[in-house]
């Protein structure tokens, strides 16, 4: 195992955390159509008592994935949720009001009554998804930040890396592409609420609706998703140069990427074809109700190549629109390679926890 090999290792890791988050967003989605798919008091209740059985899951993803890129990739980590820290923030405040509101809206004596915290529910299903999917198009699109290594030997200010400007992140809100992906997963996220709940919720009315929901997230995906796929694609790219580590600018840099390694191609192409499948025979077929599991493996096996293509193939995965040469790469942010080496095996308990959440699952949906 080499380091290089170890770093890799560890950017997949990484990015199949990150594709898991987002098929987890399903109970954002769904609770982002609380009140367009129950009209009534106890439909309502159907449909938060059934994602209020995995809003855990999601949560615990979100921090695993943090903690991953936090052990294997630091400077990412200071630099992004130190730098950027109003975005990363109002993401945490809005999952945090997520878990009080399923803790508080049935409470005796609750002031702000059940349509409040439900309200915080529909915050939580809208901004979360969008945020993160802004943050994850600084991937691709840069971030305003610089990097300073030798301020380590300044005792008075010793930070590696600061934003190079007051927004505190929130800057990446203005640009246009990153509010694309953005849109583009908070209606994925809307899409794969539709379906769980499909999935989870025996009533035949709340179905209705969810397929009627499940038409427009669909669609309104599927154009903010796309036109964000193929512009990346067609963008020029921050490649690392071979020869001296430097990063340059190299056209369609990201298409050269996807051919370069056609394994990820294949994962992409059969990832759309599963969704597509997915959405078609749950919209076609009124008594089918698995869609969530071929639509959740594509997104999971589309996110996945798209991340992986931002940092491998001697990628800076973390540009800097303010200092180039401050971009980050795999090799100049991650961790050394004895704790890239203990945490390899460390990982290899991973099966174990996922089939773990799978029993859980289950377990979850017996009553």
């Amino acid at each position: 195992m080499t380091y290089e090999f170890l770093q890799q290792y560890w950017w997949f890791i990484v990015s199949l955390l990150g594709a898991l988050l987002v098929f987890l967003l399903f109970v954002q989605g769904a609770n982002s159509l609380v009140f367009r798919l129950g009209q009534t008091e106890d439909e309502q209740r159907l449909v938060l008592e059934s994602t209020g059985r995995k809003w855990e899951i999601t949560f615990t993803t979100l921090v695993t994935f943090g903690g991953a890129f936090f052990a294997s990739f630091p400077l990412f980590y200071s630099t992004s949720f130190g730098g950027a820290y109003w975005l990363w923030m109002i993401i945490l405040f809005s999952f945090v009001l997520q878990a009080v509101s399923y803790e508080f809206q049935l409470k005796k004596g609750n002031l702000l009554g059940a349509r409040t915290f439900r309200c915080f529910l529909v915050f939580n299903g809208v901004v979360g998804p969008t945020l993160l999917g802004g943050a994850v198009a600084t991937f691709f699109n840069g971030s305003n930040f610089v990097v300073a290594k030798a301020n380590l030997t300044e005792l008075a200010s010793p930070v590696i890396s600061r934003w190079a400007n007051g927004s505190a992140g929130l800057d990446a809100l203005l640009d246009p592409w990153n509010l694309c992906l953005g849109v583009a997963v908070l209606f994925l996220a809307r899409m794969l609420g539709a379906l769980y709940i499909i999935n989870n919720v025996d009533h035949a009315t709340i179905r209705l609706r969810a397929r009627q929901q499940l038409v427009a997230a669909t669609l309104f995906f599927l154009v903010f998703f796309l036109a964000f796929f193929g512009w990346v694609l067609l963008k020029d790219g921050y490649a690392v140069d071979a020869t001296t580590g430097a990063i340059v600018m190299e056209p369609m840099k990201y298409l050269h990427n996807y051919l370069s390694m056609p394994l990820l191609l294949v994962l992409t192409v059969v990832g759309v074809a599963l969704l597509l499948y997915g959405v078609a025979r749950s919209l076609l077929f009124p008594h089918y109700v698995r869609g969530i599991w071929p639509v959740g493996i594509g997104v999971v096996l589309v996110v996945l190549s798209l991340l992986l293509v931002a940092g491998l193939g001697a990628t800076a995965y973390y540009p800097s629109n303010a200092d180039l040469q401050s971009s980050l790469t795999l090799a100049n942010s991650c961790s050394s390679e004895f704790t890239l080496r203990t945490m390899f095996y460390v990982s290899l308990l991973v099966p174990f926890v996922v089939a773990y959440i799978a029993y859980v699952w289950r377990v979850m949906d017996k009553k």
